[in-house]
């Protein structure tokens, strides 16, 4: 065989066909919406995902097998199929029409390959292994990690502007999403809070400016202006400013405020989603937030206020009658009022109730109880804070699936 011509196509309003409606197709039309392909679906059957596209009109599905005239006024075929006899059917079609085809069968009969692809900003790597998928998965794999973690240089970057909201996840470092990753690796400096993984410093180049908005004086309210004075006036310095937030940034915290004081002092903001405590730190301690048939419902709360305090904003009298998952974030300190005011109102006494310290990380420590008991079992165990504290009846649900026990020592590590 001879040497592979590599090419990007430019597809937008393009059509494409793709004949098959099985697996295999259901990974490659996402890749064709993306570049902006008019893509045709031929297949008598299709799975949910694949109609759900043409429900949602993305994607023509014709519900028949393949024609030969099906190929007309095409710019591409997938034939993504696994009967040979079909497949060949399909590269006839479209080698009399002069159109190239990718062959999920058999690549060696087809007159194009589909490459692993990675994607980094601007950049797109695209790897051939001469035949072999394995290979150039792993050789696309290997380039990816490169350039997300800046040991491959990528050329002249992309310019950013302004600030980034981003959450950093609950603690591993490896929960940030791809995007975050990718805006940390560009910044000129980052604001970082206590509860963002140090380990993602490590990453910065050496020149970034790093400012620990933990340590900044004075009371909450004065600590929250200079953090704004801050990412605005290093924003206005023409420096792209990183916000790194744990969990998620409008999530408790405080990302709205932030976003507000830059947009009235003119300095555009891009938000970045995080991984929220308040689901991935229950998981990781071997607790789903909602199950079916236990928990339809999951309410998450701030705990900071103690119940009662007339700044509280919490109807915590409400909550207790609920019959869903509980999620209290900053609660540790007021436990024991928490617990109180939920029996008073009505939670049973021996729901479940568990407290997950430091969830994702090394560090993690939980311990499970009644919820009459939990906050005497959490100062046994010596729980503080960050912690994440969970009601509700999901508690245990999965516990003969993992063998996870109430322990102040998780030997489960579930990440999502």
């Amino acid at each position: 065989m001879s040497d592979l011509y590599p090419v990007g196509l430019m597809l937008t309003d393009k059509r494409v066909l793709v004949v098959g409606g099985g697996a295999v197709a259901s990974r490659r039309v996402p890749a064709l919406l993306d570049a902006g392909a008019d893509v045709l679906l031929v297949a008598p059957e299709v799975t949910p995902a694949l109609r759900a596209l043409a429900d949602a009109g993305r994607i023509t599905w014709v519900p028949r097998p393949f024609e030969p005239s099906d190929v007309d006024d095409v710019w591409l075929v997938q034939a993504a199929v696994d009967d040979p006899a079909a497949g060949a059917a399909v590269s006839e079609a479209a080698e009399a029409r002069r159109v190239f085809c990718v062959r999920a069968d058999d690549r060696t009969a087809a007159t194009a390959w589909t490459p692993a692809v990675t994607r980094y900003g601007p950049v797109t790597v695209a790897v051939l292994g001469g035949g072999d998928p394995r290979r150039a998965m792993a050789v696309r794999d290997g380039i990816r990690e490169r350039l997300v973690d800046g040991s491959l240089d990528a050329g002249p970057s992309q310019v950013h502007s302004g600030v980034a909201l981003i959450g950093a996840g609950p603690g591993d470092p490896e929960l940030i999403t791809v995007r975050g990753r990718r805006l940390l690796a560009a910044a000129d400096v980052v604001v970082v809070d206590r509860l963002a993984p140090g380990l993602l410093l490590d990453e910065v180049r050496p020149d970034v400016e790093v400012v620990d908005a933990s340590k900044i004086p004075y009371g909450p309210a004065r600590a929250q202006e200079e953090i704004n004075r801050i990412l605005i006036d290093r924003a206005r310095a023409g420096r792209f400013v990183v916000r790194l937030k744990g969990g998620d940034p409008f999530v408790f915290g405080r990302g709205g405020e932030e976003l507000l004081a830059c947009a009235e002092a003119g300095v555009p903001v891009t938000v970045v989603s995080g991984v929220t405590s308040a689901i991935a730190v229950p998981a990781a301690a071997g607790i789903p937030v909602t199950h079916r048939g236990v928990a339809h419902e999951f309410v998450v709360v701030s705990g900071h206020l103690a119940p009662g305090d007339p700044a509280g904003l919490v109807d915590w009298p409400a909550l207790a009658r609920l019959r869903g998952t509980l999620c209290v974030l900053m609660g540790v300190r007021h436990l024991a009022a928490i617990s109180s005011v939920l029996l008073e109102h009505g939670r049973p006494a021996d729901t479940p109730a568990a407290v997950v310290q430091e969830g994702t990380t090394g560090g993690q420590r939980s311990v499970r109880a009644p919820l009459s008991r939990i906050a005497r079992a959490a100062e046994e165990a010596n729980l503080r804070a960050p912690a994440i504290i969970v009601v509700g009846d999901v508690i245990g649900t999965l516990d003969r699936g993992t063998n996870a026990n109430t322990c102040t020592n998780d030997a489960l590590r579930l990440h999502t």
